[in-house]
């Protein structure tokens, strides 16, 4: 039986267990987008995980989502992740940074621009800006000869990203930002290439994802993914079927890893993992959801084929995760409140575990 404190191979990079952190927007980056270095002491707090993936960074001002997240589309942004890098790397870490373009979820009171998406479809609900929430705005459906210019702002992100020293990165395919809209068939209402049937809504994502191979290597390339989720208001037809063909096209060009949602039925993802023949990435709590996963719901995907396990707020309030699933000792809760609210209490603050004598 695999354990979870296996290591793992992944690409060029030897994991000492297969705990990975999950991406989490905590919105602490300073004007310009730029990382501090709280984020730096926050990740390097975390680098006994065996893979951290950084919270979504835009890879260009038009595709911020949120106010207070960080940027990789200029060098000051680089100059400025070399700092979370280094100290990850200096406790033994590995960090990739996840690129995160928020599409139609996004704001002109943030971005100073106007939303793209693949459709004039607005996202559902209120998107985060300066002044607080505001309703999800029409985006601007993007023109057929822009499209590639998106997919390739990945690449873009995925060299500076390698340039800041991260040793790879995750393409940000979940969650209903601009990959996610692609794939959807409510969200994307294009008659063009880019829509209608599942060979055109996988498109997008697969040019992303190339372009970003091509700019990086296959072996530095991840992506994640949401079958069947419905934030911000997408929906999926067909989704058994949209994610094989997608997965089918991604295996040929060998990225690192694909980083599944628990937001399917459990089967359906079961067969995702036998359509995927590279590494899996599997997250086994529903995002923002109820429950916290713990060690049961690990071993239990470690059971059906999973490789790697990866786990957003246990590792947002237990800094030492890795040590308190080896040892039994209690995963404390994290403090919702503190979540978005900006400066270092409950981002910090959370100790590890005091071993008494």
């Amino acid at each position: 039986m695999t354990s979870l404190f296996d290591s793992y191979r992944l690409g060029e990079l030897t994991l000492p267990n297969r705990t990975v952190m999950a991406p989490m927007t905590r919105v602490r980056a300073a004007a310009g987008g730029l990382a501090t270095p709280s984020m730096a002491t926050y990740y390097a707090q975390r680098a006994t995980a065996g893979l951290i993936v950084s919270e979504g960074v835009q890879p260009s001002l038009i595709g911020q989502s949120n106010p207070g997240t960080p940027g990789l589309h200029t060098d000051e942004q680089v100059a400025a992740w070399r700092q979370v890098t280094g100290a990850v790397h200096a406790n033994g870490g590995r960090i990739f940074a996840q690129i995160m373009h928020g599409g139609r979820v996004s704001h002109p009171d943030t971005t100073g621009l106007r939303p793209v998406g693949p459709s004039a479809v607005a996202a559902v609900g209120d998107v985060f800006t300066p002044s607080g929430p505001r309703p999800a705005p029409v985006p601007r459906a993007l023109e057929r000869a822009e499209v590639p210019e998106h997919a390739h702002s990945y690449a873009a992100a995925a060299r500076r990203a390698v340039d800041a020293g991260f040793d790879g990165v995750e393409l940000h395919g979940a969650n209903g930002y601009l990959i996610s809209q692609f794939l959807s068939s409510n969200a994307n209402l294009r008659t063009d290439r880019y829509g209608g049937p599942v060979a055109n809504r996988i498109r997008f994502a697969v040019e992303a994802a190339a372009a970003t191979a091509e700019a990086v290597g296959a072996h530095r390339t991840g992506i994640r993914l949401s079958p069947a989720g419905t934030f911000w208001g997408v929906e999926e037809a067909d989704v058994p079927e949209l994610y094989a063909a997608l997965l089918t096209e991604l295996a040929r060009l060998g990225l690192a890893y694909v980083h599944l949602e628990a937001t399917a039925e459990e089967e359906v993802l079961v067969g995702l993992r036998r359509a995927w023949p590279g590494t899996l990435v599997m997250n086994p709590a529903l995002p923002m959801g109820p429950k916290q996963a713990g060690r049961d719901e690990a071993d239990h995907w470690l059971g059906l084929g999973a490789d790697l396990i990866s786990f957003g707020r246990g590792f947002l309030a237990n800094p030492d995760l890795v040590e308190r699933l080896r040892t039994g000792l209690p995963i404390a809760p994290a403090d919702e409140r503190t979540y978005y609210q900006g400066g270092d209490a409950g981002y910090l603050t959370y100790p590890a575990h005091q071993h008494t004598a």
